[in-house]
């Protein structure tokens, strides 16, 4: 009797274990801790380009600058430069271009032909000087003030020129290339053809030189002249005592003559 219990038990143990070999031989092994992936870090945002500090420490460019405020178009050339990946390429008259400027005038504009002005002085696009030489073989190209705004370009040996129409002129200077801003001095200020019209007065000739006083030479004719506008003073008198020896020597034959006939009466 008590054989068979321990028998009973020793089975049941037995089948117990089994149990629990099967049950861990059929489980799925546990899974392996994935380590997460490292996200990427943002790529640095470019560098905010404040054109009125630009200008403001270049030049001077105070004319071109005011315009720029006071037409708003500086709102306009800031988002072109910052908030677009074609970037900007700016033209900036000297103060002393608006000085010269005498014709035509800009106080009988309106405030959109005012704005089309400036806005004319830039092009929806970054140009290094380089991209000129490509772009002088395009012909007119638009600026940002719209597609009738055009300016043509001739690159020459390493200077840029530009032709408005109205204005000619050239890069004198890069008064700040890189990427996304370009701006470049010039000695005139653009004017477009749009507004202008295509009555463009002539390019004024040249003053002509002054004619240099200079003293004659003692050899030149005026000093000849005046040698001889002096001696022909004396000339007179000698001839004149000449005359009157002649004269004398006349009368004094007459006498003899008339001697000599009343010798032989």
């Amino acid at each position: 009797m008590e054989f068979s219990k321990i028998f009973t038990i020793c089975f049941s143990v037995l089948l117990l274990c089994s149990s629990l070999a099967y049950g861990q031989a059929r489980s799925p092994p546990a899974p392996v801790a994935m380590s997460p992936t490292p996200t990427p870090a943002p790529a640095p945002a470019p560098p905010y380009v404040n054109l009125t500090y630009l200008l403001s420490v270049a030049g001077p460019f105070h004319t071109f600058l005011d315009y720029l405020e006071s037409t708003k178009v500086i709102d306009t050339f800031q988002n072109q430069a910052n908030n677009t990946d074609q970037g900007i390429t700016v033209f900036v008259p000297k103060d002393s271009a608006f000085k010269d400027l005498r014709k035509p005038s800009f106080s009988n504009l309106s405030d959109d032909q005012l704005k089309s002005l400036i806005l004319y002085h830039a092009l929806p696009r970054f140009y290094t000087l380089a991209d000129f030489n490509e772009l002088s073989t395009k012909g007119s190209i638009s600026t940002l003030a719209g597609g009738e705004y055009t300016l043509n370009f001739t690159y020459d040996s390493g200077t840029v020129h530009l032709d408005s129409g109205w204005s000619k002129t050239k890069v004198t200077s890069a008064v700040h290339s890189t990427d996304p801003v370009a701006i470049y001095q010039v000695d005139k200020v653009l004017l477009p053809e749009a507004i202008f019209g295509t009555d463009i007065p002539p390019t004024p000739a040249p003053s002509p030189a002054p004619v240099p006083d200079v003293s004659p030479a003692a050899d030149s004719p005026s000093a000849e002249s005046k040698e001889s506008g002096s001696s022909p003073k004396s000339a007179p008198s000698t001839s004149s005592s000449n005359s009157i020896m002649n004269l004398c020597i006349w009368r004094q034959l007459v006498l003899a003559v008339s001697a000599g006939v009343a010798l032989f009466f």
